[in-house]
């Protein structure tokens, strides 16, 4: 580690800045503190400063508007940006800005200190993510892309650092997880976001038509063909075309999507005289394309030149923290599109959703949520507004639901969380595992009749460590069954 490494801290908190200057201070830089986006900006310029951790929420200049204002004066200037908000949108604006990377509190200070060890570590090969120029027109609602859970949020960070480039992208993912919604998010935060967004379903068009949809077809060039038809690729001129399912598409025609890719270049259904593609490529498939390309029903070089840049996008059921940001926004949007206010779901409905498995993903959260909308007469979404299969979670269980323990654990957490945070911000996990420790060795003891052999190989622990733990948690064993085993 480098000692002389020096580090400002801007945040609004004063109790968050003492943290996180004793925390650093304890991995060997030396740390500068900044309580706004005013004095971050003055004490950022000082050329001693190595790196800037700064959050996105303060009053005043606010985290993002200061971010842009030292990358005008110090554009190689690393900057770390902390932020509560794990939407989508505060993600790609970060990124966008010339942002080196964003986290989002609560944090722990070990993933922490790796980022920024790895800050230093490649310093110099990092590159400056180009700031996206202003375009006219609606700006893409990136509200709708929201994710607390980790996998989002890398998605978040790479579409950011995508903003600037043409690269080829490959989005894999269920049906129902949201492909052209992140898709569209790609191309209306590009350079391309002014030219049009054109979305084809590879699988939806019979195979003898789709490629007059993608390339068009001269006057003539079959029958029926009554005139000059321009194509999807032509429509997409200077944007986006999106080709959903490609995985369904006939292997003939993924030798033409090949050339498009490696020439630029496409001819219509009929045509003679070679057109250009100045086009962006979006692909995406639900398929194993691996298993497709080994099976030969897949072009194994056209497979690599749409794998440039790959985003997994998760099953809603891998990723259920998130499904009470989705109903809040799905009940805003819903309220928008009918002008009138939004409605609450239920403790009781809530739990219900984050029991469900959700095979549809997050299109059938969304048609629930919509569905309950209309169906409760007040502006409270209660259990019987929601669809029969949500009813009978609880039998569906044992197939792979979420246990009662497993909700009331979750929401248990929740809970304390929005309460501990003051109090005891930089402590919670070493509270939470010693809140839930106790209780379980409790029952443990009790159950083996305090004979501490028994309980650890119970727990699957060593037997010293069950020691030092009831030492550590004042449990104090109750003797008799011990003494016997032993001898």
């Amino acid at each position: 580690m480098i000692e002389t490494r020096q580090i400002l801290v801007v945040d609004d908190e004063e109790s968050i800045r003492w943290t996180m200057r004793k925390a650093l201070e304890r991995e060997g830089y030396r740390v500068v503190l900044a309580a706004d986006g005013v004095e971050g900006l003055t004490r950022a310029t000082d050329p001693s400063i190595d790196l800037v951790l700064m959050d996105i929420k303060m009053p005043g200049a606010d985290g993002l508007e200061t971010l842009s204002r030292i990358k005008e004066a110090r554009p190689e200037l690393p900057v770390i940006i902390m932020t509560a908000f794990a939407t989508l949108q505060a993600a790609v604006q970060a990124m966008k800005r010339g942002a080196y990377d964003y986290i989002t509190k609560p944090f722990d200070f070990g993933e922490l200190s790796i980022l920024v060890r790895r800050v230093f570590e490649i310093r110099e090969l990092t590159e400056r993510v180009a700031q996206m120029e202003a375009f006219g027109g609606r700006p893409f609602d990136f509200e709708g892309v929201v994710g607390l859970c980790p996998a989002m949020q890398q998605i978040f960070k790479l579409v950011g650092k995508m903003a600037a480039s043409d690269l080829t992208v490959l989005i894999r993912g269920e049906s129902g997880t949201g492909k052209e919604l992140l898709a569209k998010a790609i191309h209306y935060n590009s350079r391309r976001s002014a030219r049009p967004f054109v979305a084809i379903n590879c699988a939806a068009i019979p195979r003898d038509l789709l490629e007059s949809e993608l390339f068009g077809h001269e006057r003539g060039a079959f029958t029926g063909a009554s005139a000059l038809r321009r194509g999807k690729f032509e429509l997409a001129e200077g944007g986006t075309i999106f080709l959903d399912e490609i995985g369904d598409m006939d292997i003939g025609l993924q030798a033409k999507i090949l050339r498009v890719l490696q020439e630029r270049q496409f001819e219509r259904v009929g045509g003679e005289r070679p057109l250009s593609a100045d086009v962006r490529v979006i692909a995406a498939t639900n398929q194993n394309l691996e298993t497709a390309v080994a099976q030969k029903s897949f072009r194994e070089d056209l497979y690599y030149r749409l794998n440039v840049v790959a985003i997994n996008l998760p099953l809603l059921g891998e990723r259920s923290e998130d499904i009470p940001l989705l109903v809040n926004h799905f009940l805003h949007l819903f309220a928008e599109e009918q002008r009138q206010e939004p409605k609450t779901v239920s403790l009781e409905a809530l739990e219900l959703m984050l029991a469900y498995r959700w095979p549809g993903n997050v299109r059938e959260l969304e048609n629930v949520v919509k569905r309950a909308c209309v169906l409760a007469p007040t502006s409270l979404i209660l259990p019987e507004h929601l669809p029969a299969a949500l009813l009978h979670v609880e039998e569906i269980g044992a197939a792979g639901g979420r246990s009662s323990f497993d909700r009331m654990l979750s929401q248990g957490i929740t809970g304390e969380l929005s309460r501990l945070k003051q109090e005891r911000d930089g402590q919670i996990y070493s509270y939470f595992l010693a809140t839930l420790e106790r209780p379980l060795l409790l029952r443990v003891m009790e159950r083996t009749g305090g004979n501490q052999l028994r309980a650890a190989e119970l727990l699957g622990i060593n037997r010293n460590t069950l020691r030092k733990k009831l030492r550590e948690l004042g449990i104090t064993p109750v003797r008799g069954d011990e003494e016997k085993t032993d001898r």
